[in-house]
């Protein structure tokens, strides 16, 4: 990343101290010897083959996207094989997904869950902790919610006409979540199609993706924006930093 997308990188690592260190040569740097967390992304074993002596109280977590052990664990892989096993692409594949789900909430922010929780846990007892997070069990956390059956099929997927993304006319999309009955029918009487009020749950509606598709997207935010409707943009991620100042 530091070479094929040095801005990424930096606003990654912003802040952060970066030490080198050629652990076949050179001995363990000050830093980790003393540290209080130490974060590893090896494969399972990398870790423990290196030898290195950290205090009994230090937490050590391993980021890895298997887990220690299981058919895959020493396989390489990113964020989007871990999804793919976890099931969280099942519904919209072949699509692909916007954001680094696995390596971003179920990795990143799963350790820093963990982690705190085990320095908290590290304050009543004064003993340190070994943790393992798998990017791919974490992200089956999201779905796993669903392995029983959806209420509707694909209920927030793409598969019900009152939760789904429709494109308007100057070729922009607008966000429709009106999944509660109040909401969609107030959306229904702006749009002057009171008549589509009973049919939210329909897998597709040809009228209604017609009619958004009729006028560009300032049309429909000026309509329903803000009206009880659950409706919004689409932004391009500098407009969402502008609109999020």
């Amino acid at each position: 990343m530091k070479v094929g997308a040095p801005e990424w990188y930096a606003a990654i690592n912003a802040g952060k101290e970066i030490v080198s260190w050629d652990a076949a040569s050179e001995p363990a740097p000050r830093a980790l010897l003393q540290a209080d967390v130490v974060l590893e992304g090896f494969r399972p074993g990398v870790w423990e083959r290196l030898g290195v002596e950290i205090p009994a109280s230090a937490i050590v977590c391993s980021l890895t996207g298997y887990g220690a052990d299981g058919p895959h664990s020493g396989d390489a892989g990113h964020d989007l094989n871990y999804l793919g096993y976890a099931g969280v692409l099942a519904d919209t594949a072949p699509a692909m997904p916007p954001v680094q789900i696995a390596d971003l909430a179920a990795g990143a922010q799963g350790a820093v869950i963990e982690v705190l929780a085990a320095l908290l846990e590290r304050e009543r007892t004064g003993q340190g902790a070994r943790i393992v997070v798998s990017m791919t069990h974490g992200a089956h956390r999201f779905v796993a919610h669903r392995a029983a059956g959806d209420p509707v099929p694909r209920l927030l997927t793409g598969g019900v006409a009152c939760y789904r993304i429709y494109e308007t006319a100057d070729a922009r999309f607008l966000t429709v979540a009106a999944l509660e009955p109040k909401f969609w029918q107030r959306l229904c009487e702006l749009l002057g199609r009171p008549g589509l009020a009973g049919r939210a749950f329909e897998p597709e509606l040809p009228e209604l993706e017609e009619l958004f598709r009729s006028r560009p997207l300032a049309d429909w935010l000026a309509l329903l924006e803000g009206k009880e409707t659950c409706v919004g943009p689409v932004l391009s991620v500098s407009e969402a930093a502008r609109e999020l100042g």
